[in-house]
């Protein structure tokens, strides 16, 4: 699916940032503490994006929109100015390895953010499993061998938003 990047004034910053082992930027996060309306978050995710590029920083290769229900990862096509779901994954599947009662408790966002950081730093170091949760899934996409050995930095929360 193929989502054409428009224009947008909005300025923002973004919920997590992960960097390769040299310290290019790979992937751009954007959490959401609730379930994701798809075309919707989308949308406030390529105006997010970009603000973020017309601020002067180089595009990325990766883009991650994550909610309560799912984690899409975006691959960028800049000839065609678009932004393609290359990957859509269960966010309870992955984050319940980092926190076991995921899905069954409150969520806030600050801590959502936290256990995604925790799952792309287990990806870039195994700190917690030789084999992190859709590592191969990542990997099919090229976005693993970017993350290995690199930095992940939480940015500025765009909301306080709750998992339910």
């Amino acid at each position: 699916m193929y989502i054409p990047i428009l224009p947008s004034p909005l300025e923002t910053t973004f919920d997590l940032i992960a960097a390769d082992k040299n310290g290019k930027v790979v992937l751009l996060v954007e959490v959401k503490a609730r379930k994701l309306s798809s075309e919707k978050d989308r949308e406030l995710l390529i105006a997010h994006l970009n603000s973020y590029f017309s601020s002067g920083k180089s595009k990325v290769p990766f883009a991650m929109l994550i909610g309560s229900d799912k984690i899409e990862v975006f691959n960028f096509d800049y000839d065609l100015d678009t932004l393609e779901l290359i990957l859509s994954l269960e966010t309870a599947f992955i984050l319940s390895y980092y926190e076991p009662k995921y899905g069954e408790k409150r969520i806030f966002h600050h801590y959502l953010v936290g256990l995604v950081r925790a799952w792309l730093r287990d990806l870039a170091y195994h700190w917690k499993s030789a084999t992190p949760p859709a590592s191969k899934e990542i990997a099919e996409i090229g976005l693993l061998a970017l993350l290995d050995e690199g930095t992940t930095d939480v940015g500025e929360s765009l909301s306080g938003e709750t998992v339910y």
